[in-house]
């Protein structure tokens, strides 16, 4: 990982944590799939420079990377704080999820990393969870903007 994005993993992480031990945090029912943010960020990074994967899924990959960093999304940090990310997780859940196919050991690789959880349970849980998450309206919006 390059210094800037080893520094918006590392930041990402110690702001992540940092609200998981506040009030709001500790008894948010989503905090499970909030604290998985920095480790699907680092897995979506791993994934783009990885010579193994298509230069289409890079392409995929690309774009859920600049909707995660972005400032301007349907659920903005800058306003929701952390639980901003639900729609950035659950975006990131679908990509690798239709990359679990041709992919599969190559995300567990990156995935094992950062993460003893069982990847593909986690995947299944958030997108089984995507409408609780995010709503329907909105994940409805963010799937045809991505084409999930």
């Amino acid at each position: 990982m390059r210094a800037k994005e080893a520094d918006f993993y590392a930041s990402l992480r110690n702001k992540i944590h940092n609200w998981a031990k506040t009030d709001e945090g500790e008894t948010h029912k989503y905090l499970e799939y909030i604290l998985a943010v920095p480790d699907f960020f680092y897995v979506l990074w791993h994934l783009m420079i990885d010579d193994r994967i298509s230069t289409e899924f890079k392409m995929k990959i690309g774009l859920v990377i600049v909707y995660f960093i972005s400032p301007i999304d349907l659920f903005p940090e800058a306003i929701f704080g952390p639980i901003g990310y639900l729609d950035d997780i659950g975006l990131t859940a679908a990509l690798l999820n239709t990359m679990m196919d041709d992919y599969g050991d190559i995300v567990k690789e990156h995935w094992t990393k950062v993460s003893d959880a069982d990847i593909l349970e986690v995947i299944e849980d958030i997108i089984q969870n995507i409408d609780n998450l995010i709503g329907h309206g909105l994940w409805n919006k963010l799937r045809s903007r991505f084409g999930f």
